[in-house]
């Protein structure tokens, strides 16, 4: 059981990047898919956008207009699309899965704490500087 992280990189204040976030030995379908960053010398924050299976979505304020994210149950993936790009944003950025659905759309707060998550990605990169 795995999750992959990719699609990090350098880009300036601005600009846009999209992560993609892989499983494999197992079905994504079901899950919940979380993304989370940890910036340099702090510690990891709560989510920052969750996707469920049926499209329920949230999106911190932080992130909120400038990211979002689409997955493909068939092929395992969610993307995140990152616009508007901050020095702020940068970050090692991770995606999790969960099994834990929620059962009304304001519940998917409750998968903003990384103690929901059942598996972890390993982290890609992101850099925001000109």
């Amino acid at each position: 059981v795995q999750l992959q992280a990719s699609g990090g990189g350098l880009v300036q204040p601005g600009g846009s990047l999209r992560l993609s976030c892989a499983a494999s030995g197992f079905t994504m379908d079901g899950y919940c898919i979380g993304w989370f960053r940890q910036a340099p010398g702090k510690k990891r924050e709560g989510a920052l956008c969750i996707i469920c299976s049926k499209g329920e979505t949230y999106y911190g304020d932080s992130v909120k207009g400038r990211f979002m994210m689409s997955r493909d149950n068939a092929k395992s993936t969610v993307s995140l699309q990152m616009n508007n790009l901050k020095p702020e944003d940068t970050a090692v950025y991770y995606c999790a899965a969960t099994h834990l659905i929620p059962l009304t759309p304001e519940d998917i707060t409750i998968l903003i704490d990384q103690g929901a998550y059942d598996f972890w990605g390993q982290g890609t990169q992101v850099t925001v500087s000109s």
